[in-house]
């Protein structure tokens, strides 16, 4: 039988014939590769297996820092993407363009858009997280309640400040493996108002009260406050003091309407 000359990779078989990928429109392939059992995205994990050496290769000290400015660079990208087009905008030939490089250089960070829309969602959620500890940290907040305001006012005003970003996200349709992280998010900020609740609490400040249980309800009252306006874009000036009055009121303070 006669070998033939077509370069590995190049051609793939399809039913009964051999297609040409390089014929093939660069955002369809991009879109085939992401496809999990596709014959484009089999073809290259083929080709990676024959030719991935039996001895592991040790990445230098020089080449492992300028794989991770690079793989820092797409995540930038893809969150100023994030912020101006949501998660339909985070394509993979768009972050690329947004970080300039190539399309196959995200790949080699990224498999898929969903595991770098996790990974987006991750770095733009702990930095959020760590700004509300932040806030109610402040030395300046002497009272548990006034900590528990702390982190309403600054979970709400930040995402005032970036919209797009915060609608992205609190609510808008992903990659179920975003929705999961959503929880996880959840979680975390439900955990910062627990702990001040519980200090109330503790101190007397604050009536009994089941510290989680609150702290989740303000957790879904206050994303589920902002979602609508945000997706609308008709958030006013009234939003954050209506929020902060709902919060005193569900912590029991007395008089939280002059509070």
């Amino acid at each position: 039988m006669a070998a033939t000359s077509e370069p590995v990779g190049r051609r793939a078989a399809f039913g009964n014939r051999l297609v040409d990928v390089r014929l093939w429109p660069r955002e369809e392939l991009a879109r085939l590769r992401e496809e999990p059992g596709s014959f484009v995205r089999s073809l290259d994990e083929g080709v990676n297996h024959c030719f991935t050496p039996s001895m592991p290769y040790r990445r230098t000290p020089a080449v492992q820092a300028r794989l991770d400015a690079q793989r820092a660079s797409v995540v930038d990208a893809a969150r100023e993407l994030l912020a101006e087009q949501g998660y339909a905008g985070c394509t993979m030939a768009a972050v690329a363009a947004r970080a300039g490089i190539a399309t196959g250089s995200v790949y080699r960070h990224f498999p898929s858009k969903a595991e770098l829309a996790v990974e987006l969602f991750r770095t733009v959620v702990s930095r959020e997280v760590a700004a509300v500890s932040e806030a109610a940290g402040h030395p300046g907040h002497g009272s548990a309640a006034e900590r528990v305001v702390a982190v309403i006012e600054t979970f709400a005003q930040r995402a005032l400040k970036s919209p797009r970003l915060a609608y992205a996200l609190l609510a808008e349709p992903v990659d179920p493996a975003v929705d999961a992280e959503r929880l996880v998010f959840r979680r975390a900020f439900r955990d910062v108002f627990a702990a001040r609740v519980q200090e109330g609490v503790r101190s007397g400040e604050l009536p009994p009260q089941d510290a989680l249980l609150t702290a989740s309800a303000l957790v879904g009252a206050g994303a589920e406050a902002l979602v609508g306006p945000l997706a609308e874009g008709s958030v006013g000036p009234e939003t954050v003091p209506a929020l902060v009055t709902f919060t005193l009121r569900a912590l029991g303070v007395p008089d939280a309407d002059h509070a």
